[in-house]
Order: C-alpha cells, then structure tokens, then sequence
C-alpha cells in the first residue's frame, strides 16, 4: 500500500503533468465548446504537448480521455458534442494521466462566464472542504479523519456529501487501496503511513446527498435536481505532513 520514494518521485512527474493540463485548460474560453471539443483538446495535449497518455481512455470500457460533469451531474459524466457549455454553467473536469507507469488523478470544477452567488459559493466551499481532508493528512492520522474535516465544513455551510464515491488509492492502478471517504468520525479507520499515496475529491451537493446513475451507465446525477461540485488532488503523506502530488501552478494550500 505504501510507495517507495523512487514511485513517489515518478508519480509526482505525472502529478506535474496533470497539473500542465488544468493550467491549459484555464486558458480556454469554455462558452459556446462543447464538452466533447474540449475532451479532444485535453486528448491531443497530453499525448503530443506531454509525451503522456489519458489514463481513463479505455479504462472500464470508457472511451474518452476526462469525465465533463455540468451543473447537476455528480461524476462521470460523458463528454458529448450535443452538450455546449453556456454562461452560467459549472462544469468539473475529471482527469487521469499516466507517465513511465504511474497515475495521477485530479479535477476541478470551473466557473463558466458569470455564474450566479449561489453556484460560486458551493463551488468555492467545496474547494475548501478538499483543502481541509488534504490538511488532515500526516503519518498517524485516520482516514476518518479527513473523512470528517470535510464533511464538517460542508456541513457547516449547508451542504450534503455525496457517500456513494470516494477517494482512491493510486499507483500503477488507478484505483488501489484504501478507499478514503469523504465523511467519517474523528480517530476512526486505516492510520496512514509515510508513502502511502491517494486521492481526496469530495463531491458537495446544494440539496440532499442522493444521487442516481441515467441510462447511460455513467453519467450520476442529482436525484433532486440541484447543483453539486468536485475538487479533486492526489496527496502522498511525507514523514511529517502531506505533499500534493497535482498542485497547480499558482495554487497554495489553503488553511
């Protein structure tokens, strides 16, 4: 379960990759795109900008290389040239790329255009409650730990988490152990070692935290309707803290 420091360094080049493609795509225009020419601009950057290859294409069957999930879609959602993403929308991208065998993974919801007070400030508390399972991360902490640090703050600010996807393991596999969930009690569940190496993507929701998957097989949504957000980053836990394998350019730790 723990990385020995020769992976880590190997898993935090494809970290610095992943965080090449958000920076990338910060500087796109999202009004008017469609989320399958935005797919195809994230396909082509990582295998011929990066030299890296989209690791969700062709994992479990899928076909794309990101998950676009607007407004009321939780996760998974489909990258369609039917669906324009419009002034007003949020929209998480969910992006996995390997480099030399190693897997990272992160997201990020975005603000399209001018997006109302409302959807702003979940998408603004759902970063922060990532900051803060992030900030519950050293060796000897619980994985309830970070569980509760985020479900306190969203809850803390009217918000519901979404319990039916987690956090991940990641290495050479995009899923490994542990699980780490995004609600939990205070000194409960796995005690983290140095080395070990995982995701932290709570999924906040405006309404209740149910969720149901359409016909498609992928695309989860809001069984109410109402907005949700993700923000995701993969972490190692160091000898005395956390390093944030996908941090961004320009982005700091928040308290």
């Amino acid at each position: 379960m723990t990385k020995r420091p020769e992976e880590i360094a190997l898993l935090a080049e494809s970290g610095k990759l992943l965080a090449d493609v958000f920076g990338y795509l910060d500087g796109l225009s999202l009004i008017g795109m469609s989320t399958m020419q935005v797919n195809d601009l994230v396909d082509n950057f990582i295998v011929s900008e990066l030299n890296a290859r989209p690791a969700s294409k062709g994992q479990y069957g899928y076909a794309y290389a990101l998950n676009s999930s607007p407004n009321n879609v939780v996760c998974h959602g489909v990258p369609s040239i039917a669906e324009i993403l419009q002034s007003g929308d949020i929209v998480n991208f969910d992006i996995t790329l390997e480099k030399n065998g190693y897997i990272a993974d992160s997201s990020k919801t975005y603000l399209v255009g001018e997006v109302s007070p409302l959807a702003e400030r979940l998408v603004q508390v759902t970063y922060e409650a990532m900051w803060k399972g992030i900030k519950a991360v050293r060796p000897g902490a619980r994985l309830g730990d970070v569980g509760h640090a985020i479900e306190r703050h969203a809850r803390r600010n009217g918000y519901s988490v979404v319990r039916e996807y987690c956090g991940h393991g990641i290495g050479r596999e995009m899923h490994e152990d542990p699980q780490v969930l995004h609600w939990g009690k205070p000194r409960t569940g796995l005690t983290l070692q140095e080395g070990m190496v995982f995701t932290i993507e709570p999924m906040l929701n405006q309404g209740r935290p149910t969720v149901r998957t359409e016909d498609d097989g992928w695309t989860v949504v809001t069984r109410d309707g109402q907005l949700s957000a993700q923000f995701e980053h993969t972490v190692a836990v160091t000898h005395n803290g956390v390093r944030v394998l996908t941090l961004r350019a320009g982005e700091k730790m928040l308290s």
